[in-house]
């Protein structure tokens, strides 16, 4: 494990200088306060995306009630959107199914430290989507299940982990210094 060296007081010392115990195993930890205050903004942003996720997802349809169909076969919805000639309908089934996951990768990993990781934000992001899309089938009129909304908006909730969530979250929450540290610390 590398620590972060004071450099400034170890030249003016002429000694070593010693571990700065602000920065732990992933770097600069912020101040109780700010991580306190990041933790409270995304909770107000996933209550914010909550309303707005349902509002999209479970509110009657129906306009569309007699062209819903449930898609059990991974890539069907997915290939028809594709093969239509209207590219800006495509683009805002596809693209509005990613950009409803990318909310779940950047604030999931701010919220909960333990949902922290490429594949637990990817599971808890399909697990959730997957029980709003069988709300759409069995309960809302004009709405159907459908198994490539769940692969979208697990596709976007990946993408918004990768971009700024896996960031956001060692920032609020860095790693712990766990015993076994001590054998993987590494020369400064």
């Amino acid at each position: 494990m590398a620590w972060r060296v004071r450099r400034d007081t170890a030249e003016q010392v002429g000694q070593e200088a010693a571990p700065d115990p602000g920065a732990g195993p992933a770097g600069p930890t912020w101040p109780r306060g700010a991580r306190v205050a990041a933790m409270l903004v995304a909770f107000v942003f996933m209550v914010g995306f909550a309303v707005v996720l349902a509002r999209l997802t479970l509110e009657p349809s129906l306009a569309s009630e007699r062209l819903t169909h449930s898609n059990l076969r991974p890539g069907d919805s997915i290939r028809q959107y594709l093969a239509q000639p209207a590219f800006r309908d495509t683009v805002k089934q596809l693209g509005g199914n990613i950009a409803l996951g990318v909310p779940f990768g950047l604030l999931l990993p701010v919220l909960a430290p333990r949902a922290r990781g490429l594949l637990r934000v990817v599971a808890a992001t399909a697990v959730v989507m997957t029980l709003v899309e069988l709300v759409q089938g069995a309960l809302i009129t004009g709405r159907a299940f459908d198994v490539d909304d769940v692969i979208l908006n697990s596709t976007g909730a990946l993408l918004g982990y990768l971009l700024l969530g896996r960031r956001l979250g060692r920032a609020v929450h860095p790693r712990r210094r766990h015993w076994w540290h001590r054998f993987t610390r590494r020369a400064a």
